[in-house]
């Protein structure tokens, strides 16, 4: 996984991180973003559409060994599961290909994105923190809210708690090229739906959850069996953006289920393990490729410089 070449995107990127830390404090050791976490392993069996549409290994072989992590928002890793800041949720799943190659898939429990690019979503941070409570208003965060609609959107949308880690739907919001045996290239979003069915928390439930309920759970439901995905592509038309992650495609676009995640263990050497994993959102392999969204750059260069920061640590 290499560090982008440009220096601006490099620069912007440890400018995020530096912010995420003023914000959410400084955690040694932790990620800046989505700190409080855990892994899992199990497998990926593909359909045989996904053959149809990527030479991918993952896509094209029986199974695939997986590893990965749920997730809670903010860079904070005591962070209550019941604290509304904790959503959205993450979902990293990483196709383990063989020794030291892979590809991931990053989510969230939404489908929007608050900016297109790193810098937008720089300023987006800055905003926050020239906006402490008891700013005059309009605080800077609200102009920037009220001249961005989509970060806007981002804020007001409902995200509710799940009742399950293993019962919430995630989408990665990047567009990706999936790429076929024949050279035929595909423009797609992954989403990832649970095969138990979606359930949130109701409010009145979480006044009574525990501040890792969701974590607590998942042993027990993994005691009565696998928690199962179904990996699926959004699959774009003529004019749909690519490039843009803020723009959403209509619901209406066909959806190709491309294969199902079975997780079966948590990871024994947890904490060990989480401070050295570092998800890569550039896949890097033959079959998918990355769009050109601008957003993918940044963020990969943001998980590098934060990982092996977290791994000094």
């Amino acid at each position: 996984m290499p560090l982008s070449s440009d220096p601006e995107i490099v620069k912007v990127s440890q400018d995020l991180l530096d912010a995420t830390q003023v914000i959410n404090g400084e955690h040694p050791g932790f990620r800046h973003l989505h700190a409080k976490g855990v892994l899992l392993t199990g497998t990926f069996t593909p359909t045989s559409e996904a053959a149809s549409l990527s030479s991918a290994q993952h896509f094209n072989q029986p199974s695939t060994p997986v590893t990965a992590r749920f997730s809670s928002s903010t860079g904070i890793p005591e962070i209550p599961d019941t604290d509304p800041n904790a959503n959205p949720r993450g979902l990293a799943i990483r196709f383990n290909l063989a020794e030291h190659v892979h590809t991931d898939i990053i989510s969230h429990s939404t489908p929007l994105f608050p900016t297109r690019t790193g810098s937008e979503f720089l300023e987006f941070l800055k905003a926050v923190i020239a906006s402490p409570p008891g700013t005059p208003s309009p605080s800077p965060v609200e102009k920037f809210l009220g001249s961005h609609p989509a970060a806007l959107e981002f804020v007001q949308a409902p995200k509710p708690a799940p009742a399950s880690f293993g019962k919430e739907a995630y989408y990665a919001v990047n567009a990706f090229k999936l790429v076929s045996e024949s050279g035929t290239v595909t423009n797609v979003r992954y989403r990832i739906f649970p095969v138990a069915g979606q359930e949130n928390a109701s409010d009145e439930s979480l006044k009574e959850k525990d501040a890792n309920f969701l974590y607590d759970e998942l042993p027990v439901r993994l005691g009565e069996g696998p928690i199962s995905f179904r990996v699926s592509a959004q699959i774009a038309e003529e004019g749909d953006t690519t490039n843009d992650a803020t723009v959403r495609w209509p619901e209406s676009r066909k959806l190709v289920e491309l294969g199902t995640v079975k997780l079966d263990s948590l990871v024994k050497d947890d904490a060990k393990q989480q401070k050295q994993i570092i998800f890569d959102p550039i896949p890097r392999i033959k079959g998918v490729e990355p769009s050109d969204d601008p957003l993918l750059e940044v963020r990969a260069s943001v998980y590098l410089i934060g990982g092996k920061e977290r791994r000094a640590e």
